[in-house]
């Protein structure tokens, strides 16, 4: 699930080149902090993706909420006790 969530992540990031041969600069929509920016577009993608994943575990290990992206809901649910 973690995998598919984030290709789906990942297919929803914008690219923009930067001005005067600066490299790229890469964001994910809808998933604030989570930007990258490097000399070539590979290696924009590479850290974006990286960023996003320390982004999820910290997330998840703080307790905060995680977009549903694709319908893909990483968030835990508790269970009520009966």
């Amino acid at each position: 699930m973690l995998t598919e969530y984030i290709h789906a992540a990942m297919r929803n990031a914008h690219y923009t080149v930067l001005p005067e041969n600066e490299g790229y600069y890469g964001r994910i929509e809808n998933i604030p902090g989570v930007w990258a920016n490097c000399e070539t577009l590979e290696e924009c993608r590479e850290e974006l993706r990286e960023v996003l994943e320390g982004w999820i575990v910290l997330g998840l290990e703080m307790g905060h909420p995680i977009p549903i992206i694709d319908n893909i809901d990483l968030n835990f649910k508790l269970k009520k006790a009966a």
